[in-house]
């Protein structure tokens, strides 16, 4: 039986994110833990496709997979341009970017803790 969308927990919904991700080859995954720092999202995942063509794919497959296994409708921003894909999936917040677009905002570094270094 699927969960409700309002039933499946961040963290299991994280999981089946990260899971997709690496189905659809995305690159330089990076999970920020946002619980305590903004009442948004408790979790952001940041990652990369190759081209446009690959961002918009992983976005969409992402997309398609957390509906038909948790019933959630995600908000969805730029696939159609596939430079910055932004998706929110409620507890978690999905932005997926080509390189460059990546680079040129930096968001890891906003949204990273004081200290912390980036991983993969």
């Amino acid at each position: 039986m699927k969960a409700r969308p309002d039933e499946v927990q961040s963290g299991e919904l994280l999981a089946r994110i990260l899971s997709s991700l690496d189905d659809d080859k995305a690159e330089d995954v990076v999970t920020i833990d946002l619980r305590g720092r903004s009442s948004v999202a408790d979790h952001m995942v940041i990652c990369s496709g190759r081209s446009s063509r690959q961002v918009a794919s992983i976005a969409e497959k992402l997309i398609e997979r957390l509906k038909a296994e948790f019933g959630i409708v995600c908000k969805v921003e730029g696939k159609d341009q596939g430079d910055w894909v932004l998706i929110d999936a409620a507890d978690v917040v999905v932005h997926v970017f080509r390189p460059e677009v990546r680079e040129f905002y930096q968001l890891e570094k906003m949204w990273m803790p004081a200290g912390a270094g980036l991983t993969a």
